[in-house]
């Protein structure tokens, strides 16, 4: 019978600790939150040896045993011992060898809470390419504890790091033997007084248990046991923490001179900080940033427009050969105008929402995404933001709603909730397939240079005005969120890597599922609903309809074909998506809207992507009786008001991307806000000012362009 087991997976940010994971647990994952905090939470099950399985739990990442944010609580927490639903047999702890000294001090913490400790050594090429050169053996001797190389990335030492976790598991009880630094001097008193009351803890745990204990799940007496000990042995935190640091950064100097052979510091600058002086450099790393950002949009228009124009023909191709082969009648008519038209808006967007993900991946994997934070800084602080605000600002050209959340990682709560309130203003990949469409319609294809698009170009204008816009509204509400707390920004820059391609052709397979079943069933289910809305209506209004037709075609058989499509046009007008459209068309007609658009808008409160699906069936169901093989943008283009004025002009086409840049046009961003700052005040301040700002805006854009 196979021996379950509970590891903690814990380490410094930029250690390796999620590729370690991913390499462990494969595809035995599951994401959730940590109970009672908006935290995720990565579990994942791993077969360590063939009578050992092991349940491996992702813990945030953090640099010491004295936390600040949320997410460093809940790996303190567990590693203390004091979250009621996690309880870790074993502590898997990742370092990077290549920079040794920092993590140490973690490991050397983690070791004084006597818990059964494996480490497992990262980045040891990196360390090499340093000439770093370290003593494992020598290392693990120090330290006590098993310490194994492991290169997660190539799947190396995942064995040996198996073998040692395994022999860990066997021999449970057996804990470090000596303390890495003696806790005793620094309070005697008060170490002992609190191992009376707990008999079973460490001298460093009781340190802890003195200075974090109002954060611990303690009875009310114990908790005023702990406060008494603290009056009675005048027990000062700051005091015992400064000189516990001090300690152990002299002994781990003295494990680093024993067992790691650094490189020369006189010895020539490293390739990477050579690299560093460039793209880092106050005037050259803003312009490269700006070229990168100018390649990547220019990717997303010019390599994505070959796949997207084939998959759009081959749905324009399919739709008028199943009209013309298919039987007349409701059955027809919606499958070819609710599901193909509803599923050609959700696949020909497949393209560019894989390479934008390729291209994000590929900036990660690098290491230059968190030299665009570092580079960001000075900008963010102008609009009471910080570095860390990029993070989660530059995950919004992905998804609004993980972008949200991962801003947990700003320690200043007013900096957090401003990066909330403008993180949605981001364009998000939902928004990509809106401005594809408009795009295509009002700007003309037109290359500059032979590769310079200004379609591509006119794509990355949105982002700017996006994210000038989330700066803005940042700057604004810093004047009326007020607080005293003090901010401050200290980033590890990764070191440069050369990119996985594996994982980058994996996550944008991955992007593409999820966006075809995500997004998919959303634009599937109100395509559907929009065919009943749009081919059904008040009966007495649609009989008339059809029978001024049926009269008109009966006086004139020679205009049979323009009498019906205008009978089609008229149906569609007088169905109960019509009349919808109609009753709000007075309140968006000022920035050059009709009422098909304003559908649009409504639906696409859902999910924005599926403004495309809405245009998709509104156009197929005024125009089924044709039975061609036009495609939706031809459709589009073709729109015209009652007195035969384009409905896409310059200037309403500008005015749509506009609105769709800022409009707060997603339920779940809105309830992702509700859940962060456990308030509806603020999502529906959201709601309120992003839909003002779109509005206003485009009709100034409107009026500006007409």
């Amino acid at each position: 019978m196979s021996k379950q087991l509970n590891i903690a997976l814990v380490g410094n940010p930029n250690s390796g600790k999620t590729s370690l994971f991913n390499t462990l647990t494969g595809l035995n994952q599951k994401v959730g939150n940590f109970p009672g905090v908006t935290v995720d939470k990565k579990t994942g099950i791993s077969k360590i040896s063939e009578s050992v399985i092991a349940k491996i739990i992702d813990l945030p990442g953090t640099y010491s045993l004295y936390p600040k944010r949320a997410d460093e609580w809940v790996a303190y927490k567990v590693l203390i011992d004091q979250d009621p639903q996690i309880k870790a047999d074993i502590i898997v702890l990742v370092a990077d060898a290549s920079n040794l000294k920092r993590n140490l001090l973690f490991c050397s913490q983690i070791i004084d809470l006597k818990r059964p400790v494996v480490i497992a050594l990262t980045m040891m090429d990196i360390a090499n390419k340093n000439n770093i050169k370290v003593d494992v053996a020598g290392l693990e001797r120090e330290l006590g504890v098993f310490v194994v190389p492991v290169n997660p990335r190539k799947n190396k030492g995942i064995g040996e790091l198996k073998n040692a976790i395994n022999n860990a598991a066997t021999h449970l009880d057996k804990l470090p033997e000596r303390d890495f630094v003696n806790m005793e001097p620094l309070a005697p008193a008060a170490i002992k007084k609190v191992q009376q009351i707990f008999p079973e803890i460490s001298d460093y745990r009781a340190i802890h248990y003195l200075i974090n204990h109002e954060n611990f799940s303690l009875n009310a007496e114990t908790q005023k046991a702990i406060e008494n000990i603290e009056v009675e042995t005048k027990f000062n935190p700051t005091k015992t923490q400064a000189e516990e640091i001090l300690q152990r950064y002299g002994k781990i100097k003295t494990i680093m001179k024993q067992t790691v052979v650094e490189a020369d510091p006189l010895q020539k600058a490293l390739f990477t900080q050579k690299l560093d002086d460039i793209l880092l450099h106050r005037t050259w790393g803003y312009l490269i940033l700006l070229t990168v950002l100018f390649a990547l949009f220019q990717s997303i228009f010019v390599i994505a427009q070959y796949p997207m124009n084939a998959i759009e023909w081959a749905f324009a191709q399919l739709g008028g050969w199943l009209g013309n082969m298919l039987p007349a009648g409701w059955f027809t008519d919606l499958f070819i105008n609710g599901i193909i038209a509803g599923l050609s808006g959700i696949l020909v967007f497949v393209p560019q929402i894989m390479i934008l993900f390729g291209l994000i991946t590929l900036l990660e994997d690098t290491g230059y995404m968190a030299r665009i934070s570092f580079l960001t800084d000075k900008i963010m602080r102008k609009a009471g933001l910080n570095g860390k605000s990029v993070m989660p600002m530059v995950s919004g050209l992905a998804c609004a709603v993980p972008a949200i959340m991962s801003a947990r990682s700003i320690e200043n709560k007013k900096e957090r909730l401003l990066t909330i309130m403008c993180t949605p203003l981001m364009s998000c990949s939902a928004r990509l397939p809106v401005y594809t469409v408009l795009i295509a319609l009002i700007i003309p294809n037109k290359m500059y240079f032979g590769f310079i698009s200004l379609q591509g170009m006119v794509m990355m204008l949105m982002y700017f005005i996006g994210t000038f816009m989330a700066l803005s509204a940042a700057y604004v509400m810093k004047w009326f969120i007020k607080s005293k707390e003090k901010s401050f920004f200290i980033l590890e820059l990764p070191s440069y890597r050369g990119p996985r391609w594996k994982n980058i052709f994996s996550t944008m397979i991955e992007r593409a599922k999820i966006f075809v079943t995500e997004a998919g069933k959303v634009i599937m289910v109100i395509s559907l609903l929009l065919w009943v809305l749009s081919t059904f209506g008040p009966p007495k209004r649609m009989h008339e309809v059809s029978a001024k037709y049926t009269s008109l075609i009966q006086q004139n058989p020679s205009q049979a074909k323009d009498y019906k499509r205008l009978e089609g046009t008229d149906l569609l007008e007088n169905s109960y998506a019509g009349i919808l459209g109609k009753t709000i068309e007075p309140v968006i007609r000022p920035l050059g809207y009709d009422w098909r658009i304003g559908i649009a808008l409504i639906t696409s409160f859902a999910a924005r992507e599926v403004f495309v699906g809405t245009m998709a069936t509104l156009y197929s169901v005024g125009s089924d009786v044709d039975k061609d093989n036009t495609t939706l943008r031809q459709k589009m283009e073709a729109a015209k008001w009652p007195d035969g004025r384009k409905v896409y002009t310059l200037a309403a086409g500008l005015s749509l991307l506009i609105f769709y840049v800022l409009a707060m046009q997603c339920m779940s961003t809105l309830a992702v806000v509700k859940r962060e700052t456990k308030s509806w005040k603020w999502p529906m301040i959201m709601l309120g000012y992003m839909t003002t700002l779109a509005y206003v805006m485009s009709f100034i854009t409107f009026h500006l362009f007409k």
